[in-house]
């Protein structure tokens, strides 16, 4: 068929030109005697998205799964108690990988379409006066709903009771997309992967941690080889990393880098709220509902969208593809066949999430979705049109 096929899902996402030339690259020795020329600069732009000033960056060569178990492994020892909550895909399986661990996991189980239930942590951090939760974890960003966390409320709640536990954030899907505060929010170890708001293909996890976890390190005896600090810091104070690096995708890496900081992270933020709330405001015009139960809990990098009774949502994902080249999420587990997602998140502006919305509106008409032509789209761009007015050159 002509034309693109267009990407509209919650990962991986669009990659940037500029981004695809840098990686097209003849190999290169990731031993040479400049190479940490690179790597030095990458870790350091790495901690400005973060936004962590005293802690320390890793980078493997994995999918943010690694950086989980990274997160785990250098840090907890097995039978320690943790804190977790489960209300979509994602969440799910961060609880399942800790108890595989043989961490003893406290579940706090959430409506999905909700999210970390910070009232419900605060309450067991408060009675745990013997400090056995060791943990907190935070999936901030669940692209299952649609849904965004609030991390520094469960900062707050910490806190608020004196606890030392440590704080753990999945952020696959919010850093370098939604407000990130590392430092600010007392988090100990923020898991992220390339594929989402780098804007990179699939291959690289990123873990930054603080000096707090760097201490928790030193007594965690879990095993562990490709994921260990310990190895990766010797290396990685020299310039470089102890085994092959994907040095390709780093090569892209600081052309995303440059991309984000040149844009600014604040101006990046704006940029995901305004796409989001153009989605929304089509959704709204379509009478359809979002996932998110609440506005508080509406993400800005997906929104997972519902279906009517007696249609199956996948149908309109798969009639998307084959019939417009556009590639649109699909639901998962509780929610398969009940609604589909719209990824807006990385390398991506108004007239693309326009696109998306028309490729949409066709497939929900084709499928029997009682909806009018042009009204999802309609709606989404009289927002953006008065959210966002391109400045305009005045004739000399």
């Amino acid at each position: 068929m002509a034309g693109y096929t267009h990407l509209f899902v919650p990962g991986p996402t669009n990659v940037p030109e500029t981004v695809r030339q840098a990686m097209n690259m003849p190999m290169e020795d990731m031993r040479a005697l400049d190479y940490p020329l690179l790597v030095n600069g990458l870790f350091t732009d790495l901690m400005k998205v973060y936004r962590n000033e005293t802690g320390r960056a890793f980078i493997f060569p994995s999918s943010g799964t690694g950086a989980w178990e990274a997160a785990i492994a250098n840090t907890l020892n097995p039978g320690d108690r943790v804190l977790m909550s489960r209300f979509g895909q994602f969440s799910l399986l961060w609880v399942d990988m800790a108890q595989r661990f043989g961490l003893d996991v406290d579940v706090v189980d959430a409506d999905w379409g909700t999210g970390v239930p910070v009232e419900i942590y605060a309450e067991r951090l408060a009675a745990d006066k013997e400090h056995r939760i060791k943990a907190v974890f935070v999936t901030h960003n669940e692209t299952t709903t649609g849904v965004t966390s609030d991390v520094a409320a469960v900062r707050a709640a910490l806190d608020a009771a004196k606890h030392p536990a440590l704080l753990f954030v999945d952020g696959v899907s919010s850093i370098a997309s939604i407000d990130f505060r590392q430092e600010e929010w007392g988090v100990d170890c923020a898991v992220s992967g390339s594929q989402k708001g780098f804007m990179l293909p699939p291959g690289l996890a990123f873990l930054s941690v603080s000096q707090k976890a760097l201490a928790a390190n030193k007594q965690a005896k879990q095993p562990r080889t490709y994921f260990s600090f310990e190895d990766m810091i010797r290396a990685n104070d020299t310039g470089y990393f102890p085994y092959t690096p994907a040095v390709q995708l780093l090569r892209g890496m600081r052309a995303a880098l440059d991309l984000l900081l040149d844009e600014g992270l604040d101006n990046v933020y704006a940029r995901h709220h305004r796409l989001a709330e153009g989605v929304r405001a089509a959704v709204s015009a379509w009478g359809l509902q979002i996932c998110a139960k609440e506005e508080k809990w509406n993400s800005d990098t997906v929104s997972a969208i519902y279906v009517p009774e007696g249609i199956d949502s996948a149908d309109i994902v798969r009639r998307a593809y084959q019939g417009y080249q556009t590639s649109l999420g699909v639901g998962l587990n509780k929610v398969a066949g009940k609604v589909f997602r719209i990824g807006h998140i990385g390398w991506i502006n108004e007239v693309m999430m326009c696109s998306a919305l028309a490729a949409t509106e066709m497939s929900l008409l084709d499928c029997g979705v009682k909806i009018r032509a042009g009204s999802g789209v309609g709606a989404a761009v009289e927002y953006y049109s008065q959210a966002a007015k391109p400045a305009v050159a005045k004739a000399a």
